[in-house]
This record gives structure tokens, C-alpha cells and sequence, in this order.
């Protein structure tokens, strides 16, 4: 990635964590004290998760692209990862990946338990759900755009998106896929979120027909290729890097790219992918620098 995309990557993910985390912080004190408890505790802790915030810095970039300018829009992104958040509590209980590192720390799991980070998991989507009503009041949205938006989000978290690739994901294990098994599975599980993000920025936007199309078309592409270079991380990052723990996929006798394509075979799949994407903005008169910097960084980023 040239060096002046990569300076615009790193800025642009800079900027949405500062303020997705600093938006969620305020939210985990909120409800901390609404809930109380061990529970309102846990949901704190799980919303006060550091991470990347990809999915909010794409969300941005879509936004801004077709004209917003409003900082309401942090709302929406951190919609967006707290319904991430979910899935992550959820994914690292011991009925699924198991998993004691998350981000660097202890899993929501393992700092509470079991009970209390599958009470927070769900606990999360009604506040993701408030966080989109609320940002969609302040970015003064038409009364009729909540309801899409909110169906956006939610279908992306559900059975036909995130809940269900992750079923299928489980499915698999000690199984060897065919390649468009593979890609159903992330389709729904890593993809549909991300393709959700882009498509909720072009609509906080209030973005044309032909634009939410080329927005949704990039979002799923590079959704598919985030999954792909993470099995790549997986396969060849440390636990350190990765903040969580590396070698997981092999471990699980998961299939990945890697397994079917190689590790060479994997980051040409996901460069091919990244291209794709660029070109669905381009057809759809898209045009965003930034977006294209950030699907440069998804499929060489080293954590």
C-alpha cells in the first residue's frame, strides 16, 4: 500500500477509535449505573473493549464520501460495534471458540462468567439499538430512515448474517470445506456486518439508490477480505501481535483460506478481493480515498 494511503488508513482508524471509544465510554458509565450489579459491571466492561474499530472507521469514510459532515455519525459506527461487541463476548464462550484473550485482555468470560457474559451478550443489542436511535435523532434524519437503518444493522447481526455464519462456522469444525461453503460461512459471520457498516454510512448520508449499491457491493467484498487475512494473521501472527490467541483456527481443525489456498494463495485472494471492491465505488461514481486506503490496510495489516 503506497505510503500516503497507509498515512490516511492510520489516521482515519485513529480518528474512529478515539471517538466511537470515548462515545462508548460514556454509555458503559450510563449503564453501569442503570442496571447495576455484577451485570451492569460486566456490560461495562464488555463495552469498554479496545479493538481496531474498522468497522466504525468505514462507516465514516462511506459517510463522509457522500457529503456528510455531521460528528453525530460516531453514533452510528459505535452501533455498529457494539453489536460486534456482542458477537465477540459470545464468540470466545466456552460452548463456541473458548478463548481467554480477547484484545489483549481477559475474555468477558473469564473477568465475570459464563452466565454473565451470555446475559451481556444479549443485553448488548438493545443498546446498540438505542445508540442508533439516538444518533439518528442528532444526525436529523427523516423520520422514515431509522427503520432501514435499524433493519440494516440487525438482519447483518442475525440468523441470515452474523448469528447465522457463526452457526455454520461451528458446523464446520473438523470438517474441510469447499471453497463456497467457506464463503457462505463468512459471508455471514465476518462479512455481513461489514457490508452493513458501509451501507449504514451511505444512508446516514441519505446516499441514491446507485451509491448505497456500490457501498454494499465494496462492503461485501472487502467483508470477505478482512476473514481471509485474518486466517492469515491466525496462521502466521503471535499472540502478542493478534491480542488474542494465535494458532486458534489450526487448533479447532477449522476450515480457512489458508487451508484450502495456502498463505500466498490466501493474500492474493484477499488483494483480488480489495481491487473488487474499489471498483464496485468507482461504477457506482463513489469516490472516496479513503475507503480505498482502508481496503488497502484490511489486507495488509499485521494484527
Amino acid at each position: 500500500m503506497p505510503e500516503a494511503a497507509s498515512a490516511a488508513a492510520t489516521d482515519l482508524l485513529a480518528e474512529a477509535r478515539d471517538r466511537t471509544d470515548a462515545l462508548l465510554s460514556g454509555w458503559a458509565k450510563r449503564l453501569e449505573q442503570e442496571i447495576g450489579g455484577r451485570q451492569g459491571l460486566a456490560l461495562s466492561y464488555a463495552l469498554r473493549t479496545p479493538g481496531k474499530r474498522v468497522r466504525a472507521a468505514l462507516l465514516m469514510a462511506a459517510y463522509r464520501a457522500l457529503g456528510g459532515g455531521s460528528s453525530a455519525i460516531a453514533g452510528v459506527a459505535a452501533a455498529v460495534e457494539t453489536v460486534h461487541t456482542y458477537s465477540l463476548v459470545h464468540d470466545d464462550l466456552p460452548c463456541m471458540d473458548n478463548d481467554d484473550l480477547r484484545r489483549g485482555r481477559p475474555t468477558t468470560h473469564r473477568a465475570f462468567d459464563v452466565a454473565t457474559a451470555t446475559r451481556v451478550g444479549f443485553l448488548l443489542v438493545p443498546v446498540a439499538a438505542r445508540l442508533l436511535a439516538v444518533a439518528s435523532a442528532e444526525l436529523r434524519l427523516p423520520a422514515g430512515t431509522l427503520g432501514p437503518m435499524a433493519g440494516e444493522l440487525f438482519h447483518a447481526g442475525g440468523i441470515e448474517g452474523m448469528v447465522g455464519g457463526q452457526w455454520l462456522d461451528l458446523e464446520a469444525e473438523r470438517r474441510k470445506l469447499p471453497l463456497p461453503d467457506l464463503i457462505e460461512v463468512h459471508r455471514g459471520k465476518t462479512g455481513a456486518l461489514i457490508r452493513a457498516a458501509c451501507t449504514l454510512g451511505g444512508m446516514s448520508a441519505e446516499a441514491g439508490p446507485v451509491q448505497l449499491e456500490g457501498l454494499t457491493a465494496f462492503g461485501e467484498d472487502i467483508g470477505l477480505a478482512f476473514q481471509i487475512a485474518d486466517d492469515v494473521l491466525d496462521a502466521t501472527g503471535t499472540s502478542a501481535e493478534l491480542g488474542k490467541p494465535a494458532g486458534r483456527d489450526a487448533q479447532l481443525a477449522k476450515s480457512t483460506y489458508v487451508v484450502l489456498l495456502g498463505i500466498d494463495g490466501a493474500r492474493a485472494e484477499a488483494q483480488r478481493l480489495a481491487k473488487s471492491a474499489v471498483g464496485h465505488l468507482s461504477r457506482a461514481g463513489v469516490h472516496s480515498e479513503a475507503l480505498g486506503a482502508l481496503a488497502g490496510y484490511i489486507v495488509t495489516r499485521n494484527s
